[in-house]
């Protein structure tokens, strides 16, 4: 099917974070959109305030339109392969494909930024459309994450630029042909997927460089450059921190924001650029993202006015409350690498309160694979709350529990609790800096953590 085709198009599993901006993509070009999701969410409540059709609970066969020459069905692998709706779609007489390879079919034929890496992929992406969008370039894009620069994670552009978070899992981003990929970190992950880290980078990471056009451009950090040597026909440009050919120079605090200098292969500097972004990874992240906008040919001006100006994206290191005592802090965190980073940037900014942590897991093959070094990341905080594994599109794994990551802790302050039990330890708390980290339903969660403190602060 090619995308002209399309005239009609049915959501498996369209609350999603992918999937509902590629269904804004198709509701934006005043196609009929509908679809299924198992629960009721902001998110899909906004999407039918938009005019998108969306059912609930449990599978509906009969809410599944008819099969027709100009239907798209677009499932997510987070749909067990039993679910009805799927069954019926698969076997039928119907053309079904995955977002990953819609994704792709909508960004073929224009000029595609593929932004990957196990970490930093959303924040990199959003921030790469508003310095574009600054920048006049005004691109297309479609966002992991809820920004608030913009109106939702469809972002409409009048260009023939698209930029696209390309997501290693299930080898999503091999689906697209980007014009300039970014990889920001190529760390073992959905190891379910890849077997190994050697695999991974095979197959998925080093399989993705390749679908780089003739002659565009890939970005890489600069410490995993040597994983991607004799892929020829891209131009290869490295990022990173006091190295690489764009570079983050002169990194200082000023006014509880970083500041620094970027310098770019030619040498020249761009200075004295303001971020609010918290953590040096951040700043990684921004000179990705910076390299991007001056290769796609925007100013210095607009990488200086669109990082300035930059409000962050919904989870992402997000201050859910702050006051003169206490300061909650949500974070999308689920790899030990990023538990770590989120760590530090609070220890960075807030270097005289203590940093206390509640870390929801994500998956119990992630658990599995990754216990020990999410026992290392953890002990950086000063008090550790485990709460259950959150688990997705999984099913248990005999012997896979958050103890597995309480057992390989050192640090005395650490707890194993259920969510109500942490919701009762976390009241109790007041002072110092509390992080709320997890891909789960944590956020869910948070409210109610909120919502106590404020209530403290109102009655006393």
């Amino acid at each position: 099917m090619q995308l002209a085709d399309v005239k009609q198009v049915y959501f498996i599993g369209v609350g999603g974070i992918g999937m509902s901006a590629v269904a804004r993509y198709f509701n934006g070009r005043g196609l009929p959109v509908s679809g299924y999701d198992k629960t009721e969410t902001p998110l899909t409540r906004a999407l039918e305030a938009e005019g998108i059709a969306i059912h609930y609970g449990k599978a509906n066969v009969n809410l599944v339109p008819e099969p027709a020459d100009d239907l798209l069905v677009v499932w997510t692998p987070a749909i067990p392969r039993d679910f009805a709706e799927l069954v019926k779609v698969q076997t039928g007489d119907y053309t079904v494909m995955k977002r990953s390879a819609v994704l792709g079919l909508i960004s073929r034929g224009m000029q595609c930024v593929g932004i990957a890496g196990t970490h930093g992929k959303t924040t990199t992406t959003t921030l790469t459309t508003k310095l574009m969008t600054v920048a006049g370039l005004s691109p297309h894009a479609f966002l992991g994450g809820i920004p608030r620069d913009f109106d939702g994670n469809y972002v409409a552009g009048d260009s023939d630029w698209v930029v696209v978070e390309a997501d290693e899992y299930d080898r999503s981003f091999l689906q697209l042909l980007p014009t300039i990929a970014v990889i920001l970190s190529c760390d073992p992950d959905h190891l379910d997927i890849y077997g190994d880290h050697d695999n991974m980078l095979e197959t998925g990471f080093r399989a993705y460089a390749r679908q780089v056009v003739e002659g565009g451009q890939l970005i890489v950090r600069y410490d995993v450059a040597k994983y991607f040597s004799g892929i020829d026909h891209v131009l290869l440009t490295t990022f990173g921190i006091g190295t690489g050919d764009f570079s983050a120079q002169n990194i200082r605090v000023e006014d509880g924001a970083f500041h620094f200098d970027l310098k770019e292969p030619d040498g020249h500097l761009v200075t004295n650029i303001r971020t609010a972004l918290p953590g040096r990874h951040n700043i990684e992240n921004a000179v990705a993202a910076c390299a991007v906008t001056r290769l796609a040919g925007g100013g210095e001006d607009a990488i200086r006015k669109g990082l300035d100006t930059f409000r962050g994206i919904a989870r992402r290191f997000e201050v859910a409350l702050k006051t003169d005592k206490i300061v909650i802090i949500d974070d999308y965190a689920h790899h030990p690498t990023e538990l770590e980073a989120a760590i530090s940037a609070a220890r960075e900014l807030y270097p005289d309160k203590t940093i206390r942590g509640v870390f929801q897991p994500h998956l119990f093959s992630r658990t599995q694979d990754f216990a020990a070094g999410f026992a290392r990341a953890l002990d950086l905080l000063d008090e550790a709350i485990l709460i259950p594994i959150y688990p997705a599109r999984e099913e248990p794994i005999p012997g896979v529990t958050s103890k597995m990551i309480y057992d390989g802790m050192a640090s005395p302050n650490r707890r194993l609790l259920s969510n109500e039990m942490m919701l009762d330890a976390t009241a109790e708390l007041s002072d110092g800096v509390l992080l709320l980290l997890g891909a789960g339903d944590i956020d869910a969660l948070i409210p109610k953590i909120v919502a106590q403190h404020q209530n403290t602060l109102t009655h006393g």
